[in-house]
C-alpha cells in the first residue's frame, strides 16, 4: 500500500514539471483576470463586459500583447483599468518572479522547486544567484517605469490635470516597459496624437527598448555601470549588436516605405516622419504602440513589420517574438554552411550544435503557427490575407500592432488570436527547454548508421 502511495505521488511530481506549471499558472492568471474585468465595477457602463471579450483582454494583457476587442480608456472603469495593468505588471515579470519576490521581502525561504520555476520564467540556465538576479530584475524594473512616468507626467500635465497626468504616466510606462502597448487615449487610436512629440516618443522607446532586451541583460549592464573592470558577456554583446541593427534598418525601412504615404507620414514634416519612422521600427519589436495608422499603411509597410515582429524582443525580456539572438544564431549558421566552414563561431566563442538546432526549432515551430494560425483565419474571417497575417504575427509574437482588424473578428477569429497570444508567450521557450531537458536525459540512445539524403 505505501508502495503505491510512494508511485502515485512520485507520479504526481513528474507531472507538475516547471513547464506546466507556468502554463498553468498563466492559464490561472488570465482566467482571474477574465473574472475581474467582466465584473460591473470593471466597466463605464456599470453592465459588465461580455466573458469572451473579457478573456480576450486578460489575456492580451497577461501575455502583453495589447490586442483589443473594446477600447480601453473609453470602455473600462478606473477599478477595470488598474486590473489590467495590474496583468501586464505580473504577466510580464512572471507570477514566480512576483512571488519569489514577496517571499524574499517577508523573509520566506525559497526552495529548490521554486527555484527551478523562476529559472525558466526567467530563460536562465543557472541555478547560481537566482534570487539575487530575481531581486534585481524587480527593482530594475519598478526603477525605470518610476523615471520614465515621472517623464511623461511632465509632458501629461500639459494636456490633463496633474492627477489624470500622473495617472497616465504611470499607466504607460508599466504597459510600455513590459512590451503590453495598452494606452488611455481612446478610439483605438493609440499614441497618434503624439506623433511628433519628441519626449513622448524617445520615453516611449527607451522603455520599450530597455524592457525588450532581456533581464539578464540589464543587471550585465548595470554591473558594467558600477565597475568598468566588469566584462560583459557573449550574450549581452549579441543582443546590444542585434536590437542596434534592427532599430536602424527598421527606420530606414519604414522611411523608405512611408515617408510618401498620405495614409500614414505624407502630411509629416521631414523630422517627424524619421521620428515616426523610428518609433514604429522600436516599437514592431513587440510593443504594440502607434503613431501612425497601420490599416492605411502601404502593404510593404505592414509586410516590413510583420518581418520585425517575428524576430522581436531579446531572450528573456517582456518581449515576443523568435528573439534576436535566436535570429542572429541561425544567420550566422547560415553563413558557417555558406562558408563551408566546421564551427559557427562568435567573438572567439564557438556556437554548441545544442543552440543551433535549438534556434532552428524555434524559428521553424514559430513560422509554421503563424501560417497555421493565418489559415485558419482565412477559414473563419476570410478578410485580406496580409491583414490576417499581420493579425496573427501580431499575436504570436506578443507585438498588439494592429490593422484594427481584431475587433471585427468572428468569435472563432478571435478565439484564435487568443491561443496565438497564450502560446507566443509560453510556448517557444517552453518547448525549447523542454527539448534541452530530453537531451540531457536521451545521452543513451542508440545512433544509427547515417542514411543519405538530398536537399536543396
Amino acid at each position: 500500500m505505501k508502495n503505491n502511495k510512494k508511485w502515485k505521488l512520485k507520479r504526481w511530481q513528474k507531472f507538475w514539471t516547471p513547464a506546466r506549471i507556468l502554463v498553468i499558472g498563466f492559464a490561472t492568471l488570465i482566467l482571474l483576470g477574465s473574472i475581474l474585468l467582466s465584473l460591473p465595477i470593471a466597466s463605464e457602463n456599470g453592465q459588465g463586459l461580455p466573458f469572451h471579450d473579457a478573456l480576450f483582454t486578460a489575456t492580451s494583457a497577461v501575455c502583453v500583447t495589447g490586442l483589443v476587442v473594446v477600447d480601453t480608456a473609453t470602455y473600462f472603469s478606473t477599478f477595470g483599468e488598474v486590473v489590467i495593468i495590474t496583468l501586464i505588471q505580473v504577466g510580464a515579470l512572471g507570477f514566480m518572479t512576483v512571488a519569489t519576490f514577496v517571499l524574499m521581502f517577508t523573509g520566506k525561504r525559497i526552495g529548490l522547486k521554486e527555484r527551478l520555476l523562476i529559472q525558466e520564467s526567467l530563460n536562465v540556465t543557472s541555478l547560481e544567484g537566482l534570487i539575487r538576479l530575481t531581486r534585481n530584475v524587480v527593482l530594475f524594473t519598478l526603477g525605470i517605469e518610476l523615471f520614465f512616468a515621472m517623464l511623461l507626467t511632465i509632458r501629461f500635465a500639459q494636456d490633463f490635470t496633474f492627477g489624470r497626468a500622473l495617472y497616465y504616466g504611470i499607466f504607460h510606462a508599466i504597459s510600455a516597459f513590459c512590451n503590453a502597448g495598452f494606452d488611455l487615449f481612446g478610439d483605438y487610436k493609440s499614441v497618434a496624437d503624439y506623433v511628433g512629440d519628441p519626449l513622448v516618443n524617445l520615453s516611449l522607446m527607451g522603455l520599450i527598448v530597455l524592457g525588450g532586451l532581456g533581464f539578464t541583460v540589464m543587471v550585465d549592464l548595470g554591473r558594467k555601470t558600477a565597475s568598468r573592470k566588469h566584462r560583459l558577456s557573449v550574450h549581452t554583446k549579441l543582443v546590444l549588436i542585434m536590437s542596434f541593427a534592427l532599430l536602424v534598418l527598421g527606420t530606414l525601412g519604414y522611411y523608405e516605405l512611408e515617408h510618401n504615404n498620405p495614409g500614414t507620414m505624407a502630411n509629416l514634416s521631414d523630422g517627424d516622419k524619421w521620428l515616426a519612422s523610428a518609433f514604429a521600427s522600436t516599437t514592431a519589436r513587440t510593443a504594440g504602440y502607434a503613431s501612425v495608422n497601420y490599416e492605411t499603411m502601404s502593404e510593404g509597410g505592414q509586410f516590413w513589420t510583420v518581418l520585425l515582429m517575428f524576430v522581436g524582443a531579446s531572450p528573456g525580456s517582456t518581449g515576443g517574438g523568435i528573439k534576436t539572438v535566436t535570429t542572429l544564431v541561425i544567420i550566422l549558421f547560415v553563413w558557417t554552411v555558406i562558408t563551408n566552414k566546421e564551427h559557427t563561431v562568435v567573438y572567439r566563442r564557438s556556437v554548441s550544435a545544442r543552440v543551433i538546432y535549438k534556434s532552428l526549432t524555434i524559428a521553424v515551430i514559430s513560422a509554421m503557427t503563424i501560417i497555421l494560425a493565418t489559415m485558419l483565419l482565412v477559414l473563419t474571417d476570410g478578410k485580406e490575407f496580409l491583414r490576417l497575417l499581420f493579425e496573427s504575427t501580431s499575436a504570436f509574437a506578443t507585438v498588439g500592432l494592429s490593422t484594427n482588424l481584431t475587433p471585427v473578428l468572428s468569435d472563432a477569429g478571435q478565439l484564435v488570436i487568443m491561443i496565438m497570444m497564450f502560446i507566443g508567450r509560453l510556448g517557444p521557450l517552453t518547448i525549447a527547454l523542454a527539448l534541452a531537458a530530453r537531451a540531457t536525459r536521451n545521452k543513451g540512445d542508440v545512433r544509427y548508421p547515417e542514411g543519405n539524403l538530398y536537399v536543396g
